[in-house]
């Protein structure tokens, strides 16, 4: 598995996106492509729909070395051994955790694990989202594993979040030590503008999701995105 540090192109298997494509094959392409993450994003779907979704997806990303992130559902995440669950701030401060390390124990209080309870996994990495300065301070704070900062740019993932512009993807450069993802809206037509605002590493969902050729369009992100050097 890529060390989190050295992971640029983050994808996405949306379930707004399938187009009646398999997530399983879907995930596949992504991998043959390059992505380094993939997020499993299921909006619309029950905590059992994403489980069986995430099992479909699992062994394609374990066996091409590529972390799998549960979007929104730590349980789901512990349960099938994702590699990371990704949170809004909401979900995390808004349900009044202040620390990543309180997760197990809102998930299994006392310590103690009932017969439906999931099994933990070994090391379940957090992601947070974060939309100004403040909730990136907050988020580093609580000991995130990374953030993702935007939405950068208008998303028809996100259509109602306004749009943090470059200013904020600057600040995040000068000021966030860990590793970081520009999110939202990003594109082969803006992503140069990305990058010299100081991105090294970008999420990608609806300028992948709507080729038809996956694993090219991942290709045509990651063959432009530069090195990241060592040690940010």
């Amino acid at each position: 598995m890529k060390p989190l540090q050295e992971c640029r192109l983050y994808a996405f298997v949306d379930t707004g996106y399938l187009r009646g494509r398999a997530p399983g094959s879907i995930a596949q392409q992504l991998c043959n492509g390059g992505a380094d993450l993939i997020q499993l994003r299921a909006k619309q779907s029950s905590p059992e729909q994403i489980r069986r979704l995430a099992e479909e997806i699992l062994p394609v990303t374990k066996q091409a070395g590529v972390a799998l992130v549960i979007n929104d559902h730590l349980s789901v995440a512990l349960e099938v051994g994702a590699e990371f669950c990704h949170l809004g701030q909401d979900d995390f401060f808004g349900a009044g955790l202040t620390r990543i390390s309180q997760i197990k124990t809102a998930l299994h209080p006392g310590g103690s694990r009932g017969a439906h309870a999931p099994t933990p996994a070994p090391r379940l990495g957090i992601g947070l989202s974060s939309a100004a300065p403040e909730q990136a301070v907050r988020a580093i704070a609580a000991g995130a594993d990374y953030l993702g900062v935007g939405p950068v740019y208008p998303t028809g993932t996100k259509p109602a979040a306004k749009p943090v512009t470059l200013e904020y993807v600057r600040w995040a450069a000068a000021n966030i030590r860990i590793p970081w993802f520009a999110i939202g809206g990003i594109n082969l037509g803006n992503l140069d503008a990305v990058l010299a605002a100081g991105a090294r590493r970008i999420c990608v969902v609806s300028a992948i999701l709507n080729e038809d050729d996956l694993a090219a369009a991942c290709r045509g992100f990651k063959d432009r995105l530069p090195p990241i050097p060592s040690g940010t």
